[in-house]
């Protein structure tokens, strides 16, 4: 009771003080600590967390199309089987130790902490493991595999010359009519282009030369240009339907609505703006200023014709990105691409897509027009899925 004695000679020598100081005190024989002052935690909303462009799709439920982004699940139900074929083939004797191999988790695609056996496990007819004199498990082709590669190298053989004109475009639309082997040897899957390129390049010194840049780094340079390959595949459609090339890119022109265009006459304002397109193979990229529009049209346009020179019409940003220097692309692809919907879809999340050209699939995702190779890995996939050979399946 002491404390409430204080209180209420407090507030009568207030009182007696000045008596409207009484005002602003409030005493109470009752103690608050009772009393709910903050909201309980079930009765707070909960704040939606930020989906990460790690998960968040690039594409909405409105704009998604299910046919391409079941292609990049695809590549990702696939990785294992495709990263640890290009790094089998590249041992000797096409082998590795399994406890190597557990340690390898970024060569040979299978996730970071999971056991590789498992991995290996859900490919049979691909992969074996086999105890070796030394009682250690080893991790190899199958038989069936290694006949697999004896294909593939002979499509490889088959295919060169293609496979040379690809580079020599390549090399033609880069700025210094040069590019590191490295990143051609690391973007060679998406061409079709064999792991032993840079001995095959010596056998064309008419088309190419093994230059060495100042940081040390060999560089594939163009000898000689060749006037006949600088025609992109735009322009090449635009020779057989003008109309469908036209509609393949827009950059629309903003005006107010004191206009009041129609339909038909904004396209054609538009139209205007958009034509003539810029040729990836009209000359240096960086001669451009970056924010006027004919350099944007000549991004767009190399992009266009670095996924017509691939094998599925298709790039992750990792193959993009690989050639930012050469192409001079920006840090503002995502969205430029984003802005053309009518040529490119990006599917996947924000942080690891994949661009589409559209027009080289069919309504159901089938590519229009297959490369050998791109036969083979189609039928390596269909392997790959298989716990055991089916009856009838076709080699």
């Amino acid at each position: 009771m002491a404390w409430r004695l204080v209180l209420t000679r407090a507030n009568t020598k207030t009182q007696t003080l000045n008596p409207f100081l009484s005002l602003f005190f409030f005493t109470s024989p009752f103690s608050t600590s009772f009393l709910v002052t903050k909201t309980p935690k079930k009765l707070k909303k909960r704040k939606r967390n930020k989906e990460s462009p790690r998960t968040k799709h690039v594409q909405s439920n409105p704009n998604l199309i299910p046919h391409f982004e079941r292609i990049v699940e695809r590549d990702s139900y696939f990785r294992f089987a495709t990263k640890s074929k290009t790094f089998l083939s590249s041992q000797p004797e096409h082998v590795l130790r399994l406890d190597d191999a557990g340690k390898l988790h970024r060569e040979l695609g299978f996730p970071r902490g999971r056991k590789v056996s498992r991995s290996i496990l859900r490919h049979p007819l691909l992969f074996q493991t086999y105890r070796h004199t030394d009682s250690k498990m080893w991790f190899g082709f199958t038989d069936l595999m290694e006949d697999l590669l004896l294909e593939e190298q002979a499509i490889f053989n088959s295919m060169e010359s293609q496979r040379v004109t690809t580079v020599r475009k390549l090399l033609m639309m880069s700025v210094n009519k040069r590019i590191a082997l490295s990143k051609i040897h690391h973007c060679r899957q998406i061409f079709g282009i064999p792991e032993d390129f840079r001995d095959r390049v010596l056998k064309y010194p008419d088309f190419f030369r093994v230059v060495v840049e100042g940081d040390g780094r060999r560089a594939l340079e163009l000898v000689n240009w060749d006037p006949s390959l600088a025609v992109s595949a735009l322009e090449m459609e635009f020779m057989v339907d003008e109309d469908k090339a036209k509609r393949a890119f827009k950059f629309p022109v903003k005006h107010g609505k004191d206009l009041d265009l129609d339909f038909d006459d904004s396209r054609k304002l538009n139209l205007l703006n958009t034509l003539p397109l810029v040729s990836p193979y009209s000359g240096d990229g960086s001669k451009f200023d970056v924010w006027t529009l004919e350099a944007e049209k000549y991004r767009v346009g190399v992009l266009h014709e670095f996924l017509s020179l691939t094998l599925e019409k298709r790039a992750s940003i990792h193959h993009i990105v690989e050639f930012k220097e050469e192409f001079s692309l920006t840090r503002h692809t995502y969205q430029m691409l984003l802005k053309q919907p009518r040529t490119f879809y990006l599917a996947g999340t924000e942080m690891n897509w994949v661009v589409f050209l559209k027009d080289a699939y069919d309504d159901n995702g089938v590519l229009i027009n297959k490369d050998p190779q791109v036969v083979f890995n189609e039928k390596l996939c269909r392997l790959a899925e298989m716990q055991e050979m089916e009856p009838g399946f076709c080699l």
